[in-house]
């Protein structure tokens, strides 16, 4: 596989992980990635005119309206508040998740399929076509993991367009490449390192717990999208009732960590699993993300749900 130094794509600048590493960006590998200039943060390379959209076919049911007013987003706004089981401040969750989620990346799709009974892919799959996503586009996968979304969104794309998948965790994108995604870039949801309007699809799968800041992560979002650019966020949301929400709790915070620490190779991914819930116990509701989207710029913010507990969030950058 061929590999591209960063020094072809981004500006020799620092880029900071938390504050744990730093990685001079003129040292690090990506692989695959092409040495184009529109990739680049710095604003001398304007992005390439884009190829036109197309809309899905499919459709899943809207999501009931809520009574309660969209409420107001101020300030810096975490997906859930600390999880002091787990670290003592942000510093310590960044580097807490990003060891696990290294640890456990060898196990983290045959996990994945436990949870969700072999649907995973298609479902997927579903949501991307749902999303518009195809011939000829630019698509960026935030939080990519392993690549599924990444790997799937390929061939929606096609030879003429462009899959990037990016995340914090180099044992992840280690993954992603041994499934076949071509282009994997180490980083963060919360500074994009792209120039604006580089992409015409942004998705994220799963992985909106995880960043620390909704706000500034959705301002990053609309930065590297084109006007009239959409974004797709994959979530499970906490089930509003009691029986739905107690036997989802126990089938994700108990059964699955068990089958992880029965099949799993050491500690993290069942740790990994037992968090996974809580972050979904704990975190805001729907009404904040979509007011989030909102307040961030975005237009047509809509939610979709599947089962009551699969959350599909849409959202297009404005065309001027």
């Amino acid at each position: 596989m061929n590999q591209v130094r960063s020094t072809d794509i981004l500006p020799p600048h620092r880029f900071h992980c938390a504050d744990l590493v730093t990685i001079p960006y003129a040292t690090c590998t990506f692989h695959s990635l092409p040495p184009v200039a529109h990739l680049s943060r710095t604003p001398q390379h304007p992005a390439r005119p884009f190829p036109a959209e197309r809309s899905g076919s499919l459709r899943v049911p809207v999501a009931p309206a809520t009574d309660d007013p969209s409420p107001v987003v101020a300030g810096p706004l975490p997906p859930h508040p600390p999880l002091r089981e787990y670290y003592s401040d942000e510093a310590g969750r960044t580097r807490r998740v990003r060891q696990w989620f290294d640890a456990a990346a060898g196990d983290y799709d045959w996990i994945n399929a436990v949870m969700s009974f072999g649907s995973g892919r298609r479902y997927r799959r579903e949501a991307l076509r749902r999303a518009g996503v195809g011939p000829g586009q630019r698509v960026l996968d935030v939080g990519s993991g392993t690549g599924m979304i990444a790997a799937l969104a390929q061939p929606l794309v096609g030879n003429g367009g462009l899959v990037v998948a990016l995340d914090p965790s180099q044992g992840m994108l280690a993954r992603a490449r041994d499934r076949g995604v071509r282009r994997t870039v180490p980083g963060w949801a919360e500074r994009l390192p792209f120039a604006d309007a580089s992409f015409d699809r942004l998705t994220m799968g799963y992985a909106l717990r995880h960043v620390a800041d909704l706000a500034a992560t959705f301002r990053e979002f609309r930065r590297v999208l084109r006007a009239g650019g959409g974004l797709l966020l994959l979530e499970i949301t906490r089930p509003r009732n009691a029986l739905g929400h107690a036997a989802l709790r126990f089938y994700l915070r108990s059964l699955v960590p068990l089958a992880t620490r029965t099949c799993g190779r050491g500690r993290a991914p069942a740790q990994l699993m037992r968090y996974y819930w809580d972050t979904i116990e704990h975190c805001v509701s729907p009404e904040t993300i979509l007011a989030a989207l909102r307040q961030a710029g975005f237009q047509a913010v809509q939610r979709r749900t599947v089962f009551g507990v699969f959350s599909e969030y849409t959202a297009q950058n404005p065309t001027c």
